[in-house]
């Protein structure tokens, strides 16, 4: 069967697929007579009959292909080990707090893998992209949700970060494939250099989910671990000594004196938790001003077109 597009003009068949059997599309692409500036950027490409397909045809597709099988490629089953990991942590969340934490800090770290992976083998797939997307919001929404339970106080602090991280990555990936862009990772310096930094480096890129995760585990574990970090690791008596004579040197050793692990791990990744939802909100408001911006170019292009049709042109 051929493929079906959205554009005004047939896509070409693939091999072996007569090009009579194409068929044409009823959507009409952003354009017309009115001068709406476009220009190419990195990463991205226009929406042109090659890439936009219908959904009947990808379907069919999916189910009949035997030549190779996107869900079998390698990083996908690496992909289904993280939900396979993370759903087995969420299991013990309750009362098992070690086993929970082994299970979900597995998931996140395979993130990594899946990826490299991919690139490795050539086996990058948007399939692949969004399931490790939803896999990575719903493992901390459902972390957080726990969280609401075991800090009532702080449940409304904890469902706006659930909020928080559904919009900004929704709206993100939205204005990603309205733009054409290649990837929801494609952000020029031009568009925001914060994006810009957070999503080309790799290295960033996992420093701060990484943390951001690993302060919320932190958070959970603190509601377990109660015992003092000094019953492993006795204060340096020089600190006593300084304590004596600067006062901020006390109040630390006394805060030192009562904190958990958990505790002191966390305190040392809020820091950069905070800056993973400052990046939250950067990339909600700048795919919310892309979509603000093609909503008025398509909507100066349907005025021009009007006004055109009305001087009889």
């Amino acid at each position: 069967m051929a493929p079906t597009t959205r554009s005004k003009q047939s896509t070409p068949a693939p091999e072996g697929i007569p090009e009579s059997s194409t068929t044409t599309a009823l959507s009409p692409s952003l354009g017309g007579t009115g001068d709406v500036k476009q220009r190419p950027r990195e990463g991205s490409r226009s929406r042109t009959r090659e890439e936009v397909w219908d959904p009947k045809y990808a379907v069919d597709l999916a189910t009949t292909t035997v030549d190779e099988n996107v869900f079998l490629f390698v990083p996908n089953l690496i992909g289904y080990t993280r939900v396979i990991t993370a759903a087995a942590a969420l299991y013990y969340i309750p009362s098992h707090p070690k086993a929970c934490t082994a299970l979900y800090a597995t998931s996140a770290l395979l993130d990594a893998v899946d990826g490299q992976a991919a690139r490795a083998l050539g086996q990058t797939s948007k399939f692949g992209a969004v399931l490790d997307m939803v896999t990575d919001r719903c493992a901390t929404a459902c972390l957080l949700t726990f969280l609401t339970r075991a800090y009532p106080d702080w449940s409304l602090m904890f469902m706006f970060l659930i909020t928080l991280d559904f919009s900004s990555h929704y709206i993100h990936m939205y204005s990603s494939l309205t733009t054409g862009s290649a990837s929801h990772k494609a952000v020029t310096s031009d568009v925001s250099k914060i994006l810009w930094y957070y999503y080309n480096d790799s290295r960033t890129l996992f420093f701060f989910c990484f943390a951001n995760e690993l302060f919320f585990v932190c958070i959970y574990l603190a509601k377990f671990w109660q015992s003092p970090i000094t019953n492993n690791f006795p204060i340096p008596a020089f600190l006593f000594d300084l304590a004596v004579e600067y006062k901020f040197v006390g109040t630390a050793v006394q805060i030192l004196r009562n904190l958990s692990w958990p505790q002191v791990v966390g305190a040392l990744t809020f820091p950069i938790c905070a800056g993973k939802q400052i990046i939250n909100i950067v990339q909600f408001w700048k795919a919310s001003k892309i979509l603000v911006g093609i909503d008025l170019a398509e909507r100066q292009v349907a005025r021009e077109t009007a006004a055109a049709k009305a001087r009889g042109q």
